[in-house]
């Protein structure tokens, strides 16, 4: 099983570049950046528990944080974690997944979701009561973009005929899809477009896990992010299949991030002793 970090690459603090190598450094498999494109300002309260903390609107722009980590690194697979595809026109998107992959060789995953702010994607457009099959639409229409050298797509909320798009992807066919999510249909859209599925943590992941693996008839990877540092949970995860584990990491200046590298790297340690 492989470890990987997530980072809020936010414009204050240590900056996707420095924080790609160093987790390139000290061995992370990954990294994923998370994106907002803006917070409502009206939604600020909307954390479980208390404010939302302002990484959440102090992001730079997912595709550029991704070009500067692919750029300081030679090894590390670089994440979205997660795209909000339904906030984003499918053709820009994917030129920039494209491009991404391109530059960095292959190593581009792209993590996918619809979001949870319903007031910010109503303001890029999107209906909250379609979210899911806007989601599934613009990831298939992208993934003809992808692979066919003049691409068209009839849906509901996507379409366009014949359109030229390069470079392609260096991954083939495209880099892999990663489904974001944990609600009760989450693995009916893994099944459907996606090549893994990338929930948070959760009491009752590895029967659902489980039911994922006997419903499908083909290989679907399991990454799953906001993993605690605690070996056991490791095991348990390993002992399911998960190929990735991450959890997030704090945003702000090196001695932060460092001091959350120190405490990951113990428990891999412990669970996993040379």
């Amino acid at each position: 099983m492989k470890f990987g970090v997530g980072y809020f690459p936010t414009y204050d603090g240590m900056k996707p570049g420095e924080v790609a190598r160093l987790a390139e450094e000290r061995g992370a498999d990954a990294i994923y950046f998370a994106e907002h494109t803006h917070i409502p300002a009206a939604e600020t309260d909307r954390f479980p528990g208390q404010p939302l903390p302002n990484k959440y609107w102090k992001t730079y722009d997912l595709f550029v944080a991704l070009t500067a980590a692919a750029a300081a690194t030679t090894r590390l697979r670089v994440a979205s974690g997660i795209c909000l595809v339904v906030e984003r026109d499918p053709i820009a998107t994917a030129k920039a997944v494209a491009s991404v992959d391109h530059l960095s060789g292959g190593r581009l995953e792209f993590g996918v979701g619809a979001g949870w702010n319903r007031t910010e994607m109503r303001h890029h457009g999107t209906d909250p009561r379609v979210r899911m099959r806007v989601l599934r639409e613009r990831v298939e229409a992208m993934k003809e973009i992808w692979t066919k050298d003049e691409a068209s797509y009839a849906g509901k909320y996507v379409n366009f005929e014949r359109v030229w798009s390069w470079p392609k992807p260096a991954q083939r066919p495209h880099p892999p899809v990663l489904v974001g999510g944990a609600g009760p249909t989450v693995l009916d859209r893994v099944l459907a477009f996606g090549d893994a599925w990338f929930p948070n943590y959760h009491d009752g992941l590895i029967d659902r896990i489980a039911e994922l693996r006997a419903r499908a008839d083909r290989p679907v990877e399991v990454q799953v992010m906001s993993v605690p540092a605690d070996p056991k949970v490791f095991a348990a995860l390993r002992d399911a299949g998960v190929h990735r584990v991450a959890r997030w990491f704090p945003s702000g200046p090196r001695a932060r991030v460092e001091r959350a590298f120190d405490e990951w790297e113990s428990a891999i340690a412990e669970y996993n002793p040379e």
